[in-house]
């Protein structure tokens, strides 16, 4: 006879282990210092895009790297939101002349990419969903760029540095992050993770 007062747990699905919390760090604070990396090289991307600066959107999607891997590999709610924030905690810590700022745009960028994610649940982490995760990141990254960064803009600017975004995260966040996810599982490197069959999946 089952009792219906006994405690409900957590399913395997949303409930965090402690290799999940360690992977999650470990994987932040790598992608963190190539956030770190990345910034050194945006005085040049601002100087050859001077002309026309919304082609800087182009860049971006370095930036949303954290998000769409760090969801893709540890496969539980938040897992986008984490990496992506604690990512932009070193690279301010290391130093970057966007300040403390980079603590909003990974929040945000964060969130971006955990609503693709959550749209499906957290079941399906094929390439579409990794697309879809980077571009929605940049969709995040542009339009708080385009309020805290390009506020004088023009309006045809802003939006042209917003599709820019969506097409640099959905390309280098999503598409990249996905082919390193699947690399990773070769390798045997994600055995305890619920990404360690990630090679093996179906693209589509």
């Amino acid at each position: 006879m089952s009792n219906s007062n006994a405690p409900v747990r957590k399913t395997t699905a949303s409930y965090w282990r402690v290799v999940d919390i360690v992977v999650a760090s470990v994987l932040a604070v790598a992608v963190g210092v190539i956030f770190w990396l990345w910034s050194q090289g945006y005085g040049i991307i601002a100087a050859i895009t001077v002309a026309f600066p919304p082609l800087g959107g182009l860049y971006g999607g370095g930036w949303l790297i954290a998000g769409v891997i760090g969801g893709l590999v540890i496969r539980k709610p938040g897992a986008a939101l984490y990496c992506e924030l604690v990512a932009a905690v070193v690279e301010a810590l290391l130093g970057t002349h966007f300040g403390f700022t980079v603590l909003i745009s990974g929040l945000v960028q964060g969130v971006g990419a955990e609503l693709a994610f959550a749209t499906f649940r957290y079941k399906k982490f094929n390439l579409p969903v990794a697309l879809l995760a980077g571009a929605l990141a940049g969709l995040a990254m542009g339009i708080n760029d385009n309020i805290g960064y390009n506020a004088e803009w023009e309006p045809a600017w802003k939006f042209i540095y917003a599709g820019f975004a969506v097409v640099s995260g959905a390309v280098i966040a999503g598409l990249l992050s996905w082919l390193a996810v699947r690399g990773l599982a070769r390798t045997g490197a994600l055995s305890n993770l619920p990404s360690r069959h990630a090679a093996a999946e179906r693209v589509l």
